[in-house]
């Protein structure tokens, strides 16, 4: 009994630790109000400065999906202090393969960085980055949301001078509330699924004031429609477990 239950708990660190983190499925969702755009979104790269070919794959996967424009949630940043990541400079000349339009907002791991040297280098390489701002690509508006925890969103002014179609690109899904003017979605990331998950009973850490309730799904409890992505990368621990990796379509 002890032997097989050691032999169960080996192949769950393997699977959790150096499989599970290590795939990339495709998320499909059909939102009728936004019908003839195809949308990629895309959050919570977390890229390791050893992990160079991770992004490379996420752009072919991407681009495979033959996007009208990228939106992101944001934290291109692995860790806190930049030890462990990426240098922004490479991730943006390696995202700069995308064929299409690439819009997004900045996450907590970006601010906590160096908000600035992460603005400039994805500026240099010809993404838009919305802070309280909005830009409209093919007849459709994009407002995005500064980050919660280092930030200072302000929805109204994101909003500003905008019609429908419209969507809300946050990092945070804990905006969803006090989005109150009506808008086709609300696309938010952060939360990673909780990257630990234990069906049925749900993810037991979510970073969310709402806890698993915004782990990983969509969200309808207003007028307003939001997706949460489970992102693309891990965050403190490099494990996930019933929290596949993904990249989100909208058709």
């Amino acid at each position: 009994m002890l032997k097989t239950m050691l032999i169960i708990l080996f192949i769950l660190f393997i699977w959790s630790f150096l499989i599970e983190p290590n795939l990339l499925a495709v998320k499909h969702y059909k939102i009728e109000a936004l019908k003839g755009i195809r949308i990629v979104f895309v959050s919570d790269f977390h890229i390791s400065k050893y992990n160079k070919g991770r992004l490379e794959r996420v752009v072919r996967l991407i681009n495979k999906q033959n996007p009208d424009i990228v939106l992101s949630g944001g934290d291109f940043i692995k860790g806190h202090d930049g030890k462990y990541t990426l240098p922004i400079e490479e991730q943006a000349e390696i995202l700069k393969g995308v064929n299409a339009p690439f819009v997004t907002v900045l996450g907590n791991h970006d601010g906590w960085y160096d908000r600035e040297r992460v603005t400039k280098a994805l500026r240099e390489n010809g993404f838009t980055i919305l802070e309280n701002s909005n830009v409209k690509i093919n007849n459709l508006y994009i407002a995005g949301i500064e980050d919660l925890q280092t930030g200072k969103p302000d929805i109204n002014r994101a909003l500003e001078n905008t019609q429908a179609p419209r969507i809300v690109l946050t990092h945070s899904p804990d905006i969803y509330y006090d989005v109150k003017e009506p808008v086709e979605l609300i696309l938010a990331g952060h939360t990673h699924g909780g990257q630990v998950s234990f069906p049925p009973f749900g993810a037991p850490a979510v970073p969310s004031k709402y806890g698993s309730k915004f782990a990983k799904r969509i969200i309808k409890e207003t007028e307003n429609t939001m997706i949460i992505t489970k992102g693309i990368g891990t965050s403190i621990l490099p494990v996930r477990f019933c929290a596949v990796p993904e990249i989100v379509v909208i058709n």
